[in-house]
């Protein structure tokens, strides 16, 4: 009789796991700063890249770099990594070509409200302005620190010093390392004191509050290695910042090495057995940019036509191989809800948010 209860209840389990669909319970959240649609799906402008391209020494390399007569080739060529296994392994919104249109829901279509708008589910008009204090709402990642499982399981590196107060550093619960501040731990690995000790050392290109994306990726990539963290954000500037100054060739340049930061992250998460199969990277763009009339692409508002429109990918254990999507219209106040859904995690808000995006989460 033992036996055969034995045997009733080992075959319930399995079919019980069997029932529970395939998904991650780790996730590493990528944002880009200001990368537009344009660049991402349709590779780069001719018109900017070479009447800025020759007046410099090394014009014919800069050219060949990044153009191309096809849109599928000049994309490639400035993002490999997501036009190779992102495409083929996970899903891509954003290319309006495709009638595939994602659109901020803020009205203000700058950093701050964007990045609120990602990590709350919601657009506060309140927060109007990139010098706005601490977040007074609940983020998706303090939400996150909060669930069983995932306390102390989470942290963010950021490249924007204003993250501090986009995830309210003070309040949030988990380590945030943004802008130029020394990464501070218990024990630090050689890699870390090595970044610590050349960050002040660098020229300050962007400024005193924006530290250059390889800091901050490396920095991260460290912290992963040597924390195992459920839950990364890793967040970058350097295509805004380099927009900001007109440079097209600078802002391809670090869309690329963008790229192939996120490749070296993922070819990590395949090596490493605590992330391997189980880790979902979600990567999106905060807001748009002008389009291009004159020089407005270097602009971002409001009152710049193409600021509010953006893109993100997803590619991870459970999320079905789509590749380009078409046909859609989808928000950035879904972001939230969606990543929370991915990892098996309600978000709950006082605030009313997005819905949770069907076609990712569509097994």
């Amino acid at each position: 009789m033992k036996k055969i209860n034995f045997t009733i209840m080992f075959a319930c389990f399995c079919l019980t796991a069997l029932a529970q669909p395939q998904g991650s319970n780790k996730m590493v959240i990528i944002t880009f700063d200001g990368l537009r649609w344009k660049e991402v799906f349709s590779g780069a402008d001719s018109a900017k890249l070479f009447s800025q391209a020759i007046k410099a020494k090394d014009s014919v390399q800069r050219i060949t770099r990044f153009w191309s007569r096809t849109p599928q080739v000049g994309r490639s060529q400035i993002m490999p990594f997501l036009w190779s296994t992102i495409k083929a392994k996970g899903q891509l919104y954003g290319n309006r070509n495709l009638n595939s249109n994602v659109n901020v829901t803020n009205p203000y279509w700058f950093s701050y409200p964007g990045y609120n708008e990602i990590f709350t589910g919601f657009a506060d008009k309140r927060i109007n302005s990139n010098d706005y204090g601490p977040n007074p709402n609940i983020t998706l990642p303090e939400f996150i620190n909060q669930q069983p499982g995932y306390k102390n399981s989470v942290a963010a590196f950021a490249s924007w010093a204003a993250f501090d107060r986009i995830l309210n550093k003070d309040r949030c619960g988990f380590p945030v390392n943004a802008g130029y501040t020394t990464f501070m731990d218990k024990n630090l690995t050689e890699a870390q004191k090595a970044l610590n000790n050349v960050q002040p050392l660098l020229p300050k290109t962007f400024g005193n509050n924006e530290r250059p994306d390889a800091v901050t990726y490396f920095l991260a990539k460290e912290y992963m290695k040597q924390n195992h963290p459920k839950v990364l954000q890793i967040s970058f500037i350097e295509t805004d910042a380099y927009a900001h100054r007109n440079l097209y060739y600078e802002y391809l340049s670090s869309a690329y090495n963008n790229d192939k930061m996120i490749e070296d992250v993922w070819s990590y998460i395949q090596r490493d057995p605590f992330y391997k199969d189980q880790t979902t990277l979600f990567i999106v763009s905060d807001h748009g940019r002008g389009n291009d009339q004159a020089d407005n692409w270097t602009h971002h508002n409001s009152k710049e036509a193409g600021s509010d429109q953006v893109w993100f990918a997803v590619i991870g254990p459970g999320v079905k191989a789509i590749g380009e999507t078409q046909n859609i219209q989808v928000y950035q106040n879904q972001y939230a809800r969606t990543m929370a859904a991915l990892l098996g995690i309600t978000f709950k808000s006082p605030n009313t948010t997005g819905q949770p995006i069907e076609t990712v989460l569509k097994k």
